[in-house]
């Protein structure tokens, strides 16, 4: 009987041992029928059946690339959203730029934004914390009917303290302001910093991304857009979130370099749907808005919001980078802070390159995130192989995300390079075709590229041992970067 007492705990820890092997066999299916790369279902396959005791909570927390739950009126026309704004979103359909249909390059794009190319739109160039703040705050300012403000990270420090101060006014002035913030982007901010913009009335809520029965352990999914939306006449768009190292710099990587973007015009109510379809999300409310696109005189800048997620259909963000680099006939210049592409852009890019395109990679040489700033040196060779051009940003921190196609579009938003953002995060794009504005965009890299170094095929292959391998090992990493 003392022997059978014995033997016990052991049978138990077997049974408990053949239990996680069994669930992490199962979840290696779900990996191998969900993931959207091979690579990233190769890496969680063997990992699941080989150490399930860590991979499958992990996997469960960081694996899956698809938003369950989240439908929005672009892409279910059954939805409760696409009833409540049909009306809405004729009225801009009627702002369409008649052009985008005969062009195959800007209708593929309408196809995945399943939004038109808008008209009759004037846009401002915004770049770094001192314009882009002086912007946004003055239209934050002159708001007399609403405001929509949503970011990915926002800080109670003296920036953050001064947007709440902004919108504690406004509201205080009877203006209606909805601030929606991702919870994981924001995970420091203060209870207190919420409560106090809810005490003025203000309408607050975190974007909750682990929201429904299907996300509830899942933390790998971010809404990484930053938009402010004012009474549907002006927004702002781009890469600067709310924190002093925005505006000030930061300490070990020195001055932050960002762009951002002001729109006026009908485009500025295709972000304000963006920023409802997350708070509808979020809520399950929908604020009772204007939707009467006011058109300012003597510009018709045409503009097209892309919004992109986990949601999509299909890869939305990797496709519109692609889109671009196929629509280049002189140039595609790019500038992101991450860059870990996916097989689909990195072949884009070589082709290009090949053709005689000029393409040009603008990073920054000094990371914040070390395991993408590795990962980056194991597709650097082949493409300075290609003839494409790399070079890395020396004055600060590389955090703008903009394109510019040929002398006629441009773009600025909130994707990265990334399998995160082309994957698993919730972004934006503006997408402007106006040559005035492409030539705003092309001083602008021009001045970047005169403080940037230009890499070598011998700055990759010189790298001592330990440096290649850590390259290689982000490498392994990038599905879940």
């Amino acid at each position: 009987m003392t022997g059978a007492k014995r033997r016990r705990p052991w049978r138990r820890l077997l049974l408990l041992l053949g239990i996680v092997h069994l669930v992490g066999l199962a979840s290696s299916v779900d990996a191998m029928m969900s993931s959207r790369t091979a690579q990233g279902a190769i890496a969680w396959i063997v990992s699941l059946n080989t150490v399930p005791y860590v991979a499958v909570p992990a996997y469960w927390v960081f694996g899956r690339t698809k938003f369950q739950g989240y439908a929005t009126s672009r892409r279910d026309e059954d939805s409760e959203l696409t009833r409540a704004l049909a009306d809405k979103l004729a009225e801009l359909r009627s702002h369409r730029v008649a052009a985008a249909q005969s062009d195959k390059h800007l209708a593929g794009v309408e196809q995945l934004a399943r939004l038109p190319f808008l008209g009759s739109n004037r846009v401002e160039l915004l770049i770094d914390g001192a314009q882009t703040f002086e912007s946004l705050f003055a239209g934050i300012e002159s708001a007399e009917r609403y405001l929509l403000v949503q970011f990915y990270i926002v800080r109670a420090d003296e920036l953050g303290l001064a947007l709440q101060a902004r919108l504690i006014e406004r509201a205080r002035q009877g203006v209606e302001v909805y601030f929606l913030y991702d919870e994981i982007g924001s995970y420091a901010l203060p209870g207190a910093y919420l409560q106090t913009l809810e005490d003025a009335g203000i309408r607050v809520h975190r974007f909750h991304s682990t929201r429904g029965l299907g996300n509830r352990f899942q933390l790998n999914f971010r809404n990484h857009r930053k938009i402010v939306v004012a009474d549907g006449v002006r927004a702002w768009v781009g890469g600067l979130n709310v924190g002093d190292e925005y505006l000030q710099g930061h300490p070990r990587i020195g001055p932050w370099r960002d762009t951002h973007l002001m729109i006026e015009g009908p485009a500025a109510l295709a972000l304000q749907l963006v920023f409802l379809e997350d708070w509808h999300w979020a809520t399950e409310e929908l604020p009772d808005l204007p939707w009467e696109p006011v058109v300012p005189s003597h510009h018709a800048t045409p503009v097209l919001i892309l919004p992109s997620g986990p949601a999509d259909r299909f890869e939305t963000a990797s496709l519109m980078i692609q889109q671009a680099i196929h629509a280049a006939h002189e140039r595609i210049w790019i500038s992101s802070p991450y860059f870990v592409p996916d097989e689909g852009v990195l072949s884009m890019l070589k082709l290009a390159a090949l053709s005689g395109v000029d393409v040009r990679i603008l990073i920054p040489e000094r990371p914040d995130n070390p395991l993408t700033y590795f990962a980056a040196y194991a597709f650097l060779g082949p493409l300075l192989e290609a003839g494409v051009e790399v070079r890395r940003f020396q004055e600060g921190f590389l955090h703008g995300k903009a394109f510019l196609v040929d002398d006629v579009g441009a773009a600025v938003g909130t994707v990265n390079l990334d399998n995160r953002s082309f994957r698993l995060n919730f972004e934006v794009t503006a997408l402007v075709m106006d040559p005035a504005f492409a030539a705003e965009v092309e001083a602008m890299f021009e001045e970047d590229f005169a403080r940037a170094r230009q890499m070598r095929r011998e700055d990759i292959e010189d790298q001592p041992l330990w440096h290649r391998v850590a390259a290689r090992a982000a490498h392994l990493l990038a599905p879940v970067l």
